[in-house]
Order: structure tokens, then C-alpha cells, then sequence
């Protein structure tokens, strides 16, 4: 009876193991599409039918995509100065209004935690026009500030609530503690409450690194000049082309996904811990 119990558990397990890598395998393959097409040479483009391991393959694909046609090194630049800004101002800024909804009680709280939740539900592209309007009165259209200052306005009301529910899962005798030594509220929230929160703001961090990393719509509507482009913006141009080189588009296509994956792998521990704890209490 043990055994059969034993032997089903196995089976059982084996079943959902294969389930789960034909899963990943399935989800998998566009990538792997990507990188078989970015290794081929011309001539293997055309073949029909179509190989996946390219013989002989064209590392050299990677050179030319990068260096060959567009300024890529370029893009980088400007979607490294546009993420990482973005990044510090959510971090700050969405900190900063998490710790007032979870560490302070102040009349109405959960009033305006309820609103800034709600503008979760307001898409972009229903306050695109508006946000076009403004920006270009401001005289800010073709330059970086429409796509990093709205982000230091307050961090984002999805950040906020992730991080609200990660501070509310550390003790309030903390709070009492720092302030019987003397400790204001600045001081809790600087000194406390953010070196506990290490893999909550790492993990939006990652979040919204990677989404200003990959971000199309923005940088089309607000930037005008090819030298401020962001490289999905060059991907983009590389279609624009008269004749697209589809090998070198798909290399230009892996070195810009690898960031984003290495940046996750790196620092997956934080990212998952902080999911999992800020959704521990509500």
C-alpha cells in the first residue's frame, strides 16, 4: 500500500515536471527563434525549409547590427540615462508616499490610498493626448523630461502599493522604539524603514528598469530627434530601412534582451522575496 502510495506521488511528480518543461520549452521558443535567425547568413534566410542551428553561423551579425548601420551605442546612452533617472525617482519618490499610507495615521489615509489605487485603472493612452498638450506648453516635446519627471511625481501608484504593503509587514515597535531615542519620522522612514525594505525596492527597481528599458509608445510620441532615440526606437528603424536584414535586426534584438534578463538573474532572490512578503498582509 506504501509502495503504491510512493509510486503515485512519483508519477504524479514526473507528470507535472514534463508539464512544466514543455511549458518553458513552449514559452521559449520565439527566443530561440530570435537568436537561430540572428546567427544565419544571408543565403540561410531564404532556405526553405526553415533550419534552426544555422550552419555555418555568422557571429559577425552581431558586429554589424550594432556598429553597421545604426548609432546604437548611441540609444544605449539615452536609454540608460532615461531608465536609470526613472528608476532613482521611483524608488525615492514612491517610497517616500508608501511610508506616509503605512507608518503614518493622519485624517483621511486610506481615503487617498483608495484614489491613488484607483488611477491604476486610467490607462495611458487615454491621458496621452492631455500629457502631449501640457508638456509641449512647457516646451519639453524632443527633449528627456516628459519620459523621467512625471516618475519623481510621487513614483507610480503600483509601486506605491507594493512598497505600502511591504512596510506594513515590519513591526510598528520599530517606529516607537526610534522615537522615544528621538527619531522623527524622517528619520524613521531613512534609517529603518528602507534598509529593511531592501527586496522590495529592489524588485521595483527591476520592474520598472525593465519597463523603461523596453518602453516604445512614450519615446515615439515625445522625441523627435534621431540622436535622443532609445533603442527600441532604433530597432524600430532598422524596419524603416528600404531593405531589412532580418538577421541582423534579430542580433540587434538579442543584445538588447540581454540586459534586462542578466539584471534579473542577478538579483531574482530580492525581486521574488519582495513580491511574495508585500502581498503577506493587507
Amino acid at each position: 500500500m506504501i509502495k503504491r502510495i510512493s509510486m503515485q506521488k512519483l508519477t504524479g511528480k514526473i507528470i507535472l515536471y514534463l508539464i512544466i518543461i514543455g511549458g518553458a520549452i513552449l514559452i521559449s521558443l520565439p527566443f530561440i527563434f530570435m537568436i537561430s535567425t540572428s546567427l544565419k547568413t544571408d543565403q540561410q534566410l531564404l532556405n526553405e525549409p526553415s533550419v534552426w542551428i544555422p550552419n555555418p553561423i555568422e557571429w559577425k551579425n552581431y558586429v554589424q547590427a550594432w556598429t553597421g548601420y545604426l548609432p546604437f551605442s548611441l540609444f544605449l546612452k539615452n536609454t540608460l540615462i532615461i531608465a536609470l533617472s526613472c528608476v532613482a525617482g521611483v524608488v525615492l519618490c514612491s517610497s517616500f508616499v508608501a511610508f506616509s499610507f503605512a507608518r503614518l495615521r493622519w485624517y483621511g489615509r486610506d481615503f487617498w490610498f483608495i484614489m491613488v489605487l484607483s488611477t491604476i485603472m486610467i490607462p495611458f493612452y487615454a491621458r496621452m493626448i492631455p500629457q502631449y498638450l501640457l508638456f509641449k506648453r512647457f516646451g519639453w516635446i524632443n527633449t528627456f523630461y516628459p519620459l523621467i519627471v512625471p516618475w519623481w511625481l510621487g513614483g507610480g501608484p503600483f509601486n506605491v502599493f507594493l512598497l505600502r504593503q511591504f512596510f506594513m509587514t515590519i513591526p510598528l515597535e520599530y517606529d516607537d522604539a526610534a522615537r522615544i531615542d528621538g527619531c522623527s519620522s524622517f528619520g524613521i522612514y531613512w534609517r529603518i524603514i528602507l534598509p529593511m525594505s531592501k527586496p522590495a525596492l529592489t524588485a521595483i527597481a527591476i520592474i520598472h528598469f525593465v519597463f523603461q528599458w523596453k518602453t516604445f509608445i512614450e519615446p515615439l510620441i515625445f522625441l523627435n530627434d534621431q540622436s535622443k532615440y532609445t533603442l527600441s526606437l532604433g530597432l524600430m528603424l532598422f524596419q524603416q530601412a528600404e531593405e531589412v536584414y532580418w538577421n541582423h535586426l534579430m542580433a540587434a534584438c538579442v543584445l538588447v534582451s540581454l540586459p534586462p534578463l542578466i539584471l534579473f538573474f542577478l538579483f531574482q532572490r530580492y525581486f521574488i522575496q519582495g513580491v511574495v512578503v508585500s502581498g503577506m498582509k493587507g
